[in-house]
């Protein structure tokens, strides 16, 4: 593995569920694995699980960690070519991202959509400056349209959990106050449909996804239907993909919010979330907090999947 960004770079998902399980047994098997390679994890975003489980995923395969949050205490840096940089931005990725390859071995990029241009999101502006120009293997903590480490790890956590070979997981819209990418959801319907379980997508009209990312997922538009006999339930909120409300809110209807009432429809279904979750807006406290929630054994598993994709990317090194 040279570059991680998507489903497609993982290579045999079943064999990299195997290497997941090796991880979690003895995480410090390769330990040596990283000596004297420096992973550079860049944030234009806030994090909080991403930091901490990629960290500590280098710190596990002995490499050294530098953290750059591009918004606090680094230069402003210009993301678009041809243009007079007469503004607030003093540096121009150009010559920033040859000069980070040079710092390290393996560059982590965190960088959400924009909601500015559709193109550029979906054509993935910022991480693909990164990959042309860095001269070194880049992984994706999250792009514009692709959450690959959260996709995995919960990919990792439906296993550990089902009773039965061919789970149905539903991919259910809740409301929220802020218009939100659709990295997340793109990500999960992707991995989702490189699996062998039944996978429901259900959402308002207005919040369909990118048909390349929806696949082979039935969209049911009926919730309770949706829920009716799933075995996962994966709640998050997305704003609006087609023109022209790309970027947009179009409603925060809290019919649609995670409660028991909903979750009973299920077969006692396991309650997901990648975290953070707005309570009582996303999810209610009562499933949140229930023996079916597993939120935290899922945002556990973020150690591993980073942990499975660098010692991929460290050996080609």
């Amino acid at each position: 593995m040279r570059n991680f960004i998507s489903v497609k770079d993982i290579g045999n998902i079943n064999e990299a569920l195997l290497k997941a399980k090796e991880v979690k047994k003895n995480p410090f098997t390769n330990q040596t694995l990283g000596k004297n390679k420096t992973a550079l994890l860049i944030f234009f975003n806030s994090s909080l699980r991403t930091r901490l489980s990629t960290q500590k995923a280098a710190m596990n395969l002995g490499m050294n960690v530098m953290v750059l949050d591009v918004n606090q205490g680094a230069w402003k840096l210009e993301t678009e070519t041809g243009v007079v940089m007469d503004g607030d931005k003093p540096e121009h990725m150009l010559e920033a991202i040859p000069v980070m390859g040079a710092y390290c071995d393996v560059i982590g990029v965190r960088s959400f959509a924009q909601f500015e241009s559709k193109s550029d999101d979906y054509n993935e502006t910022v991480l693909n400056q990164f990959i042309r120009y860095s001269g070194k293997p880049v992984f994706s903590m999250e792009a514009a349209t692709r959450h690959p480490l959260q996709s995995f790890a919960d990919l990792i956590t439906i296993e550990e959990y089902k009773q039965k070979p061919k789970p149905k997981v539903v991919l259910t819209w809740a409301p929220h106050p802020r218009a939100l990418p659709q990295a997340v959801p793109n990500s999960f319907a992707e991995w989702m449909n490189a699996s062998d379980y039944e996978f429901v997508i259900t959402h308002p009209e207005g919040y369909e996804l990118d048909k390349e990312f929806v696949g082979n997922a039935f969209v049911e538009y009926d919730k309770e239907k949706a829920y009716k006999d799933a075995d996962f339930i994966y709640a998050k909120n997305w704003s609006a993909y087609t023109d022209p409300n790309y970027g947009k809110v179009l409603s925060t209807d809290r019919d649609w919010t995670v409660d028991s009432k909903k979750m009973k429809l299920t077969n006692n279904a396991h309650f997901m979330h990648c975290l953070p979750v707005r309570r009582n807006m996303i999810v209610t406290d009562e499933v949140i907090e229930s023996k079916q929630s597993i939120v935290i054994p899922q945002a556990t598993n973020r150690v591993v999947s980073a942990q499975v994709v660098l010692s991929e990317i460290l050996k080609n090194l």
